[in-house]
């Protein structure tokens, strides 16, 4: 048996695939007002939580500012590090359709359309 310590206030540590950073940087060209890209968790869904992504002008004071690119900076709400540490971020092209992907290695389940995981 091992003990494993629980910190809140740890950094979130989330990464960005190529494919993700060229579309924020794609989204952040057509809005010049935003400067970067905050992920947040929300109470929604089917399974408990859901990921909430926006371009933002500011971050919020409390944010953990990542630099994923030299242009490009991903805003973790401070709620939301421990949900989603880990977490790679991911875009995906299947035929016609285009889709954020998370890869969160803390979610234990996730709904059958993808939208919502639970920890």
């Amino acid at each position: 048996m091992t003990i494993e310590t629980y910190d809140p206030n740890a950094a979130a540590e989330v990464t960005m695939t190529d494919a993700a950073i060229a579309h924020v940087r794609k989204m952040l060209s057509k809005n010049a007002s935003k400067t970067g890209v905050r992920l947040a968790v929300k109470k929604s869904g089917c399974s408990g939580f859901k990921y909430d992504v926006e371009f933002v002008e500011q971050p919020a004071a409390d944010d953990q500012p990542i630099q994923v690119a030299d242009d490009i900076v991903l805003y973790v709400a401070a709620d939301a590090k421990a949900y989603v540490r880990g977490t790679e971020i991911d875009f995906t092209k299947e035929g016609l359709n285009s889709t954020i992907k998370f890869n969160n290695p803390n979610a234990k389940d996730l709904c059958g359309c993808g939208e919502s995981f639970s920890v």
